[in-house]
C-alpha cells in the first residue's frame, strides 16, 4: 500500500503542539514546554471533564486535540499507543510522536498511512512527581527516532527543553529501555539489600538511607567525573582479598542467597578495576576465583 508523502514541517516555533494522554508525563511536559516558550494548545483525554483547566490547557477529547495541532505528542500507556493511533483521524503533514521508551515507532503506522510524520521522543527521566520531573528535564537525555523530515524538529524540541538528544536506531527501543531501568529502578534492590543488612543490627530504614544515600550519590558523582572503571571503590578496588573473604563468610551466615547476591554484583568489578590500571593480573585472577567459587 502506498502511503501519502508527508508535507514538510514548519519551524518548531511555528508548530501548534498538543498532547493526547493526561498522566504524569503529560503534566511534566506541559510545564516544561510552556517554560521553553512552546505553549501547548490542547490536552486530549478520554475523560476531559476530569482534567483541571489550571493544570492542563484546554482539556478536550483526543480527536479535538489532534485537530488543533501540527505536532501531537502521545503520552498514553505503551499498550494504548497503537489502538489510540488507529482510532484517531490524522492529516498529511502532521507530526505524531509517542513518548514511550519501549514501544517501536511502527505502533504509529496508522498515522503514517494517513500521510503524517511519525517518531519517538522519550524523555529519560522519572515522572513520579511531574513538577520535579519538569525541572529535571533540562540536562536529561531525550531519546529520539524519526525519519529525515521529522528528525530536525525533534532535535529542535530537545534543544528547546535543554535536553541532549540521543538518536535510537530502529528496533532498539526495548534494549534502550532495559538499560534505562538498570540505571533507575534496578538500583533499588541493591539499596534494599543494604537496608536489610543494617536492619539486622537494629537500624531502621530511614536512618540507614540517611547514612547510605550520600555514598550512592558520591559513586554517581565519581562515575560522572572518572567513568565506570575509575569509580570502583572498596576492597575490590584495593585488591583486599581478606576483606572480601570476610564479607562472603558473614553473608553466608545470613543465608546463601545473600552471599550469591554479593558475588553476582561484585563479579564484574575486578575487570573494571583492571581497566583503570589499579589491579595486577595475578590479583585480578585471585579475586575473580574467590567471587566465582560459589558458582559450582
Amino acid at each position: 500500500m502506498n502511503m501519502p508523502t508527508p508535507e514538510p514541517l514548519p519551524e518548531l516555533a511555528a508548530l501548534r503542539v498538543a498532547l493526547v494522554g493526561a498522566g504524569r508525563v503529560a503534566r511534566a511536559l506541559v510545564i516544561a514546554l510552556e517554560r521553553a516558550g512552546l505553549p501547548v494548545v490542547a490536552v486530549g483525554s478520554r475523560r476531559p471533564e476530569r482534567l483541571s483547566a489550571s493544570s492542563y490547557p484546554q482539556p478536550c477529547t483526543p480527536q479535538q486535540a489532534v485537530d488543533q495541532a501540527d505536532l501531537v505528542l502521545l503520552t498514553v500507556a505503551d499498550d494504548a499507543i497503537a489502538p489510540v493511533a488507529a482510532a484517531l483521524r490524522w492529516r498529511a503533514g502532521q507530526a505524531v510522536v509517542h513518548c514511550s521508551g519501549a514501544t517501536e515507532v511502527a505502533a504509529l503506522d496508522a498515522a503514517a498511512q494517513a500521510g503524517a510524520h511519525t517518531g519517538g521522543f522519550h524523555p529519560l527521566q522519572i515522572f513520579s512527581d511531574p513538577e520535579l520531573a519538569a525541572r529535571r528535564l533540562a540536562g536529561s537525555t531525550a531519546a529520539i527516532e524519526a525519519g529525515p523530515a521529522l528528525m530536525p524538529t525533534l532535535r529542535a524540541l530537545a534543544a528547546a527543553l535543554e535536553m541532549p538528544a540521543t538518536v535510537l536506531p530502529p528496533g532498539m527501543r526495548v534494549r534502550y529501555h532495559v538499560a534505562a531501568g538498570y540505571a533507575a529502578s534496578f538500583l533499588l534492590p541493591v539499596l534494599q539489600e543494604a537496608v536489610a543488612l543494617w536492619a539486622s543490627f537494629g537500624v531502621d530504614e530511614a536512618e540507614a538511607l540517611r547514612a547510605l544515600l550520600p555514598l550512592s550519590r558520591g559513586t554517581l558523582d565519581a562515575v560522572e567525573a572518572r567513568g565506570l572503571a575509575g569509580a570502583v571503590s572498596g576492597p575490590i578496588a584495593r585488591g583486599d582479598l581478606g576483606v572480601v573473604e570476610r564479607h562472603l563468610a558473614e553473608l553466608a551466615r545470613l543465608g546463601p542467597q545473600r552471599a550469591a547476591f554479593y558475588r553476582f554484583l561484585a563479579a564484574p568489578q575486578p575487570a573494571l578495576v583492571s581497566q583503570a590500571g589499579r589491579l595486577d593480573e595475578d590479583l585480578r585472577k585471585r579475586l575473580e576465583f574467590l567471587l566465582h567459587a560459589g558458582d559450582c
